[in-house]
């Protein structure tokens, strides 16, 4: 969700603006396609009204497409761009061969971007995309980087940091809960997002993330492929002092938690007195 300030989140240039931020290539500009078997080149009639949302002209999109392929000569009259190979091989194979090259060379917009749509909520307008690229989002003039937000957790860690993408993790998983009317207190979610980011970076909840970090070998095995870990542990020599709870839960032990005295201990101002009143009648 890219949030914009004002005058862009106004509506007046807002599909201008989703248009300039979704990647393009170039099969979008192209309103016919045609080949000269004869000349051996290739006419491509492009789509004016789609060049006038980027501000795109047929130089710029000549310019591109240099970079983009090489061997080729590129002319430009109107709105028509004539390609002709200059690759000493077969021109007419070579042509073909850029025709569906030629397709799916990058133009503009940010990059991983798909698709765009520009949707009113409230008093303000913003832009839910398909795909995403935060760091270069953020960048473009316009943006407001304070509301700008993805649900790729690993992109939000990348650009942003741990503790943004922490907060992350709980702002979507309440946004899934939310939506199916489920209440739940923040707390239990922040343990989880806590859990883990606390080593520095994201790690799942799966046998590959948590788990694998835990120091206890018993508590690998008890979440999943339990022979796996203790053969692996077997074969380095690694020693499980029990430590934790699950270990020791599994042996059918206490769980060495807690202060561990036999006694109550009772801090009052009369105790002393009790105590001397006793020792008197006995």
């Amino acid at each position: 969700e890219i949030y914009l300030k004002a005058p862009y989140n106004r509506g007046e240039e807002i599909k201008k603006i989703a248009e300039k931020i979704k990647e393009t290539s170039f099969k979008e500009y192209i309103s016919e396609l045609d080949i000269d078997v004869l000349e051996a080149t290739m006419t491509v009639k492009l789509d004016h009204q789609k060049m006038e949302l980027v501000d795109a002209t047929p130089d710029k999109l000549i310019k591109i497409l240099q970079k983009g392929v090489k061997g080729v000569e590129f002319k430009a009259s109107g709105d028509v761009i004539v390609a002709k190979s200059t690759s000493k091989d077969e021109p007419l194979k070579e042509i073909y061969r850029l025709k569906e090259k030629i397709k799916d060379v990058y133009i503009n917009g940010v990059k991983g971007i798909k698709m765009v749509l520009p949707v009113k909520r409230g008093d303000e307008f913003l832009i839910v995309t398909a795909g995403t690229n935060l760091k270069k989002i953020l960048e473009i003039e316009g943006v407001d980087t304070t509301r700008t937000v993805t649900n790729d957790i690993y992109e939000i860690e990348a650009v942003l940091g741990i503790e943004a993408a922490r907060q992350a993790i709980i702002n979507e998983v309440n946004k899934v809960l939310d939506n199916q009317g489920i209440d739940i207190d923040v707390r239990h979610i922040m343990l989880v997002s806590d859990t883990m980011t606390m080593s520095g970076h994201m790690l799942g909840i799966s046998r590959y993330g948590i788990v694998k970090e835990k120091p206890s070998v018993l508590a690998r095995a008890s979440f999943e492929t339990p022979l796996k870990h203790i053969f692996n542990a077997a074969i380095v020599g690694e020693t499980d002092y029990l430590n934790s709870v699950i270990e020791n839960v599994m042996l059918n032990q206490p769980v060495p938690l807690g202060t561990g005295l036999p006694k109550i201990i009772v801090k009052h101002p009369g105790a002393k007195k009790v105590a001397k009143k006793v020792e008197v009648e006995t």
